[in-house]
């Protein structure tokens, strides 16, 4: 194929903010998992694809399988207010706890 670029599951972006590796970051209604730490506009690479333990509403109790959003450097399963679908998550998610299993899927 003459059209083709490359493989989807990482991707080079532009950080909309400071990120840390391990950080999920949204770019516009992309998500993915910085594999490594950059200063707001500079180059990151985005995992997305895997599972990975990421920061959610501590307050939810997931069921496996339920599909996860982001909002505001949180996952949850409250898909209200025109969140980003992020995954679903991967394990049960205990409440309280500060993290939870997802699997990346958009």
């Amino acid at each position: 194929m003459k059209n083709y670029i490359q493989e989807g599951d990482t991707l080079e972006m532009t950080a909309p903010t400071d990120v840390q590796s391990g950080d999920g970051v949204l770019v516009g209604k992309l998500f993915g998992v910085a594999a490594h730490s950059a200063n707001q506009g500079e180059r990151v690479n985005l995992d997305r694809e895997g599972v990975y333990s990421l920061p959610k509403v501590a307050a939810q109790a997931w069921g496996e399988g339920i599909p996860v959003y982001w909002d505001a450097g949180l996952v949850t399963s409250d898909a209200t207010g025109g969140k980003t679908k992020i995954g679903y998550s991967a394990n049960v998610a205990e409440n309280p706890s500060d993290r939870g299993d997802v699997v990346l899927h958009q």
